[in-house]
């Protein structure tokens, strides 16, 4: 298992030399004062929106995860995803973006992720009798209990990040923080079968992957950057929004290299600076602001 942010450490090189001969040895008034290196400057997220014909795409790029780390939160009772942000600031606005996360049954609040929070496991589906007692996915539950998750890692005192599936060992020297489950991945390759999404021969597709649909995904850049993304449908066109194919190919061409696809449809809500984006529009045409299990979030640090 590969992370895409892994810390990097610079080993400076210190020399003594051995002084002869009729040189004076500077004595500490004389020596040059060290080179003071500044600190780069946090580069805090950015949000823009792609409008394409069928679909706006809100993009939320943070490309110092290391200062602006990548956070988990999830509620017992489910809640918009605005409302779980507000939550986790009390009087403040202390949340940059948000967007909603793993996959859960809105039929009785339970969660079908896999949630780690500091460390500790506090969404089980192993929890959930709808989930792990249904018959018509009993030949399906391994691959539902390995489903793939976003995880944040602490790997020496610094934040690191991965797109893997949830039984994948935590690596050597690293401690898992934070982790949400969704699937499957998009990038670098569809996870659909092996996770027990999409099962060709009995026609089975659970998330309608081939269809044009509100969706969320997240993703991992080659240079450590994580990318938000939320693909909301446009008024007045049908079919609206994108399939799985078109977020990966989207993602992809942003430089994406490790691609996860969260809960979408209706959940699908992205939240930046104070804005709420919503994804799905029904039937009349009005934006539906369904309430979630878990979030994804940035801290505001301005």
């Amino acid at each position: 298992m590969r992370s895409l942010l892994q810390p990097i450490l610079a080993a400076g090189l210190v020399v003594t030399l051995g002084l002869s001969g009729c040189a004076p040895v500077p004595d500490a008034a004389d020596a040059a004062p060290e080179a003071v290196v500044p600190a780069e400057p946090a580069m805090p997220p950015v949000y823009e929106t792609v409008r394409l014909p069928s679909a706006t795409v809100h993009v939320v790029t943070i490309p110092d995860p290391v200062r602006y780390p990548v956070q988990v939160a999830v509620v017992d009772e489910l809640a918009r995803v605005d409302q779980i942000a507000a939550q986790l600031c009390g009087a403040g606005e202390c949340v940059t973006a948000a967007l909603n996360a793993g996959f859960f049954d809105p039929n009785n609040g339970l969660t079908t992720s896999y949630v780690v929070k500091d460390g500790a496991l506090v969404a089980d589906p192993n929890q959930n009798e709808r989930l792990i007692d249904n018959p018509d996915l009993a030949s399906y539950m391994d691959r539902i209990l390995n489903r793939s998750e976003f995880r944040r890692y602490d790997c020496g005192g610094t934040p690191s990040y991965d797109i893997t599936f949830h039984q994948e060992p935590v690596p050597a020297g690293c401690a898992l923080v934070d982790a949400v489950g969704a699937g499957p991945q998009l990038l670098p390759q569809d996870t659909s079968e092996e996770e027990g999404f999409v099962d060709r021969t009995a026609r089975r597709d659970a998330l309608g992957s081939q269809s044009p649909n509100a969706r969320s995904a997240v993703g991992l850049k080659a240079n450590g950057s994580v990318v938000l993304v939320m693909v909301a449908q446009v008024l007045g066109v049908s079919p609206s929004g994108m399939t799985m194919a078109e977020v990966a190919e989207l993602m992809g061409d942003r430089g994406v290299t490790q691609a996860l696809n969260l809960d979408g449809g209706s959940s699908s809500t992205l939240v930046y600076g104070g804005t709420t984006h919503y994804g799905r529009l029904n039937n009349a045409g009005e934006l539906v602001q369904r309430p979630v299990k878990s979030i994804l979030w940035v801290e505001n640090r301005d």
